[in-house]
């Protein structure tokens, strides 16, 4: 349990400092043959800072029922 909670913690931190995620995706435009042109397409994820407070939240509740049950 208590690394299921510090895991969350860690989690939580990385959410709320990073709100965002970008990645590329290649993309066929046109195939003719052995001829082929493609794009990379960006793609991008946002998240709101208070779902990692929530998920910080979360884990800190974990760890400290992890530590009475001793």
């Amino acid at each position: 349990m208590k690394i299921t909670g510090i895991t969350l913690l860690i989690l939580g931190l990385a959410l709320t400092i990073f709100t965002s995620l970008k990645f590329f995706t290649k993309e066929k435009v046109v195939d003719l043959g052995k001829v082929e042109i493609t794009t990379q397409k960006p793609h991008e994820i946002n998240w709101s800072p208070l779902i990692g407070i929530a998920v910080m939240g979360v884990g800190g509740v974990v760890l400290g029922l992890a530590s009475k049950k001793k």
